[in-house]
C-alpha cells in the first residue's frame, strides 16, 4: 500500500518534469528548434491542424528554420499562422518552402523570457508538492483505518520528501538550464 502510493506520486512527479521540460522548449532562446514551431495550428482543409502534421521542418543553421509543407497550396496559410503566433518571427517565403530565420533577443526580451522560465518553473513545483500533499493525504487515510502504523506512515512520509526533494531539484536544475540557453549571447 505504502509502495503504491510512492510508486503513484513518483510517476506524477515524472510527468510534470516532463510537461516542463516540453514547456521550456518552447520558450525561444535564440537558437532554432523544431520544437518552436510544433505547436502552431494551422487552418489547413478546413480544419485546425498543427504544422508538424502538415510539415517537415529542419535547422539547416544555428538561427534558421525551413518549413516545407507537404502540399503547396497550404504554403500561404501556414505563413500566416506563423505570423499571428506569438513567436514574434516573421516567415519569408518562395511559394514552396518558408524560412523563420531566428533573430538573437534583445536583453530586455531575454530578461521576459526568463521571468516566462521562473513563472513555468514555480508552477512545476507546485505541481510537485500538490502530487506530494496528496500523498501524505493517502498516507494519513491509511494509518486512520488501521491499514498502517504511525511508525510505518513517518518513513513512509520521510521517503515521499526525499522523492519530492529530488523532483524540486531537477525542476529547478531545468530552469536553470533554460535560463542560462536564454542568457547566452
Amino acid at each position: 500500500m505504502i509502495d503504491d502510493t510512492l510508486s503513484a506520486a513518483d510517476t506524477k512527479m515524472q510527468k510534470t518534469v516532463q510537461v516542463l521540460k516540453r514547456e521550456m522548449e518552447t520558450i525561444r532562446s535564440g537558437r532554432a528548434t523544431s520544437a518552436l514551431v510544433d505547436h502552431i495550428m494551422v487552418e489547413a482543409y478546413g480544419t485546425n491542424t498543427p504544422l508538424s502534421q502538415l510539415a517537415s521542418i529542419s535547422i539547416p543553421e544555428a538561427r534558421l528554420l525551413i518549413i516545407q509543407p507537404w502540399d503547396r497550396s497550404i504554403v500561404g496559410n501556414v505563413q500566416k499562422a506563423i505570423q499571428k503566433s506569438d513567436l514574434g518571427l516573421n516567415p519569408i517565403s518562395d511559394g514552396e518552402i518558408i524560412r523563420l530565420v531566428i533573430p538573437p533577443p534583445t536583453e530586455e526580451r531575454r530578461k521576459e523570457l526568463v521571468k516566462v522560465v521562473h513563472k513555468r518553473v514555480e508552477d512545476a513545483k507546485i505541481a510537485v508538492r500538490n502530487v506530494r500533499r496528496d500523498a501524505l493525504e493517502e498516507l494519513r487515510r491509511l494509518e486512520k483505518d488501521k491499514k498502517i502504523s504511525r511508525d510505518e506512515n513517518m518513513r513512509a512520509t520521510e521517503r515521499l520528501q526525499k522523492l519530492t526533494d529530488r523532483f524540486i531539484a531537477e525542476v529547478s536544475k531545468v530552469g536553470a538550464d533554460k535560463e542560462a540557453e536564454i542568457m547566452e549571447v
